[in-house]
This record gives structure tokens, sequence and C-alpha cells, in this order.
């Protein structure tokens, strides 16, 4: 009877913890931060909506994911993703993973040429990582040997062997919006994953409580580098911080994460809060640069200026700042051989997401030669194709009273409410009724992409508009018309 009691009990548990993920999943907290500058400086940030986010580090020579192929966790997509034949045991494995660094030398490197890509995409803003998980600088730290301009690397001989600072500079030139994504979680520092105690999983394997110098260790290996980022490079516009399990917590939080962590196949338990003092380090860095956004992931607080949905977009629109980052191929990182997203889905996804108020941080990794692949060149190209007659009704644009009617249909306005644009998936057979936006008697409507105003009348059901096969022609994917009061 014990024994069946102790199995209801913890059936029971798991439903609850289940539960509480859809609910958490499903109502996001956000906390505007209360300096009316920052919240000034979102309003210009969601006017950009389209920006280009690049993991690139020396994981790319295996085309492997990212970082987490070294993470000892029990996960399928990591433990799967580890490069085979390389090692018989964890140990040696991250020994090799680590010496990648003595290979990496990207000589086809050009982040103009990436600049000049993303801009012709209509792309506004850029977020490139600096440091991922993995703890391998793709900066020129002076706090860690382990970055691609340590002597070690052969591409540190190169003239543009700092990477970060010639992206940033090819991109500003290009008068992008400037994004350095930097890991919280560093697996390389001993001040994180210790090397006098195993790791376990992505947490700090020892317990801070005891051993709070280092951690404070940690803590100022953190805060140093980002203040690196913000000091030695320019203007940087977003700090987009990943590794939101490194996080203070509550005592209750605490203790209730003894229970609500199950991950795959395997318990991964951490109860201790990672505290690496955030606003202390956004009131350094604000200091330098008092317009910066920053974006602490998954981490409600002040500290997280917009929220970013990853490879999901949101049902309806949110009433928060956010974006959705997204893969255009399948993976983070650079993959041989990998599917990209055709471009009338990557389109369609952009007006989407658009649509319901949110930016698109569209994902390309480039290769371990410094290229990206040919086939993302060509659908930037595309892309761009669409945007240079199509974009006003993307940029500076804000939600309708309702972003939908049906799921091929989308609008948008612009904030002075003069302007309304309907966004097509499909071209329609003459007519199109749209029973979801008002018209007054002076609205003038066209398509985009030419000149001839277009023909509607007021109808039982809605607003009726012909639309003449003819003009189909006028661009692709997705089609606009442009719905102008006086």
């Amino acid at each position: 009877m014990k024994g069946i009691k102790k199995i209801l009990f913890h059936l029971l548990l798991l439903f609850f913890i289940c539960s509480s993920g859809k609910i958490a999943a499903q109502q996001q907290a956000y906390f505007p931060d209360p300096d009316t500058a920052i919240q000034h400086r979102l309003e210009e940030w969601k006017d950009l909506k389209f920006g280009i986010l690049m993991h690139w580090g020396t994981y790319s020579q295996w085309g492997i994911v990212e970082s987490w192929s070294i993470c000892p966790e029990d996960l399928s997509w990591a433990t799967g993703a580890r490069k085979k034949g390389v090692a018989d045991n964890y140990t040696d494995y991250v020994k090799a993973y680590e010496n990648l660094k003595t290979t990496f030398n990207p000589v086809k490197f050009d982040p103009e040429k990436w600049a000049a890509a993303a801009k012709d995409a209509g792309m506004k803003y850029v977020v490139f990582t600096t440091k991922h998980h993995d703890g391998f600088c793709m900066f020129d730290s002076k706090y860690t040997d382990y970055k691609i301009t340590d002597k070690n690397c052969p591409f540190s001989t190169n003239p543009k062997a700092n990477v970060t600072k010639e992206i940033f500079s090819a991109f500003r030139k290009e008068n992008f919006w400037v994004g350095a994504y930097f890991s919280k979680p560093d697996w390389h520092s001993d001040t994180y994953w210790w090397k006098q105690f195993p790791v376990s999983d992505r947490n700090a394997n020892y317990a801070i409580q005891k051993y709070p110098e280092q951690w404070k260790n940690f803590t100022d290996y953190t805060h140093n580098q980002v203040n690196e980022l913000v000091s030695d490079y320019g203007k940087i516009d977003i700090l987009w911080l990943d590794g939101g399990w490194v996080r203070k917590k509550t005592e209750e939080e605490v203790k209730n994460e003894l229970f609500e962590t199950y991950e795959g196949s395997r318990w991964t338990r951490n109860p201790q809060s990672q505290d690496i003092d955030m606003p202390r380090l956004v009131k350094e860095i604000r200091a330098k640069q008092p317009k910066l956004l920053v974006v602490d992931r998954a981490v409600p607080g002040e500290q997280q200026n917009y929220l970013t949905p990853e490879q999901h977009i949101p049902d309806t629109g949110l009433s928060y700042p956010w974006e959705t980052c997204m893969t255009m191929a399948t993976s983070w990182s650079y993959v041989p051989n990998d599917v990209y997203k055709p471009t009338n889905e990557i389109i369609e996804k952009l007006v989407d997401i658009v649509s319901k108020g949110g930016n698109y941080l569209l994902n390309i990794g480039p290769g371990p030669d410094g290229e990206l692949d040919a086939v993302a060149y060509q659908r930037l190209k595309e892309i761009g194709s669409w945007m240079k007659i199509n974009g006003e009704a993307i940029y500076s644009s804000r939600m309708f009273t309702v972003f939908a009617e049906g799921d091929k249909i989308r609008f948008t306005q612009l904030k002075d409410g003069k302007t309304r644009y309907v966004l097509l998936f499909d071209f329609p057979e003459e007519k199109i009724t749209l029973s979801k936006i008002p018209f007054s008697k002076t609205d003038k409507v066209q398509l985009l992409g030419n000149n001839k105003s277009l023909t509607w009348k007021q109808t039982a059901t809605g607003v009726e508009i012909t639309i003449p096969a003819a003009l189909k022609s006028a661009t692709d994917h997705v089609w606009v018309l442009k719905v102008t009061s006086n």
C-alpha cells in the first residue's frame, strides 16, 4: 500500500510540474526598465524589425552543434551531435574539442561581404556570438588565452584576427545596430567548471555557498569580459546575454528546483543561486554605453529589456517588446550540407512576426573557412528583392487592432494610424473580401510594386477589393496592399 501511495504521489508531482511548465510558457512576466531613455531606445529597436544573428566558433570545423557536445548531460541533441571517432570517453573528447583552437584558421573571413549581403536583404541589426558556452572568445580578451587571438591559434597572425572588432566595424559602416551575444556560463573557465571537481551538468560544479571566493572570481571574470566589449569595441547597441540558468535565485526557488527540472532521460539538479550581480553589471556598462539595451535571456527582471522566443513564433501579439530568434537552416552553427528554409517560408515568417508586433532575428552560421554557404547568400538576395518593394509595410510598423484575418492574411500599420497594410500570403483570384479592417469613403488602395489604384466597395460581408490578375507579377512570395486614409 505504501508503495502505491508513493507512486501516486510522484505521478501527481510530475503532472503538476508539466502543467506549471505549460502555464509559465504562456504567461511570461515582463518588467519594463524604469529608465525612460531605455524605453525610448526600445521603440527605436522595434522600428528595425529584421536582424541577423551569427553563431560562429571553433566548433564549425567539426560541423557540430555549438558548445553543447561538451556538456555532460544526457541530452540526445547534445550527445548525439558529438563528433564521431574523436575519442573513446568524455574527458578525451573535451580535450580534443578545446584543441580545435590550434587548427582554427578561417582565411576566407570577409565581414564586409557579410554586412553587404545582410544590408541588401533589408536587415537592420546584427548580433554576433563573441563567446558561447564553451568559453572560446571570438574577441581579444586579456582575461583568457582561450581565444581566437591567442598565439596558438593559427588565425592569430591574420590582420583580421580580432573578428568581433572586424564584424562590428563592417556592420556599423552599413548603419547597422550592433549587438554582442555573450554567454554567462563559461565551461572552459576554472572558476565555473572547477577542475577540483567533476562536472555533471551545465551548471557550476561546486557549492557556491561553500566556496564564495571561487564564485566571486567567476563573477569578476564575467564583469571584466563584458566591460571589455563595451569599452574597446565601439558603440554597442545590444548586449544579448545567454545561459539563463546563471541567475540569482531566491531561497524558495532553490527549494522548488529540487523537483522542477527534468531533462530528457535523467534528472539534473542544481538547486543553488548563480548570482553574477546583473544590476551592478548593467550599471557598469551603461556608465560607458548609456543607451545600451540589455537582454538577459529567460531571466525575468529589469535586465531583460525584450524577450526572445527561440525557434518559435507566438500565436498572438504580445504586450511587451519581443524578438523571435530562428535559424535560416536547421542548426545555429555551421553544418555541412545543411537544409535552408525556402525564401517564401522566411518571408512569411517575417510578416507573421511583424504583424504580431515582434522583430525577426534570423541566424546564419559561418563555416570553418569564414565564408557563408552559397545558399544563404542566395536567400538573402531573394529576401532583399522582396523587401525593396514591400519593406514599407515592415519597417517602423506596429500591430493593427487585429493582426490577422484567417491563416493567409496579416495586417500592419504605421505609427501615424493613417496608413495600413494588408499582407497576402496567396494572390487572390481577382477579388478579396476583408471583414477585420474598416475603410472610410476616401481611403485609397494600391498594391505595392504598382502605382495603379485599386477599386473597392463596401459589401454586407466586408470590404471587397478588386485585384487584377495582371498585377501578380508586381512582386512575389507575399503581396501587400497599402491602404491610405486622408
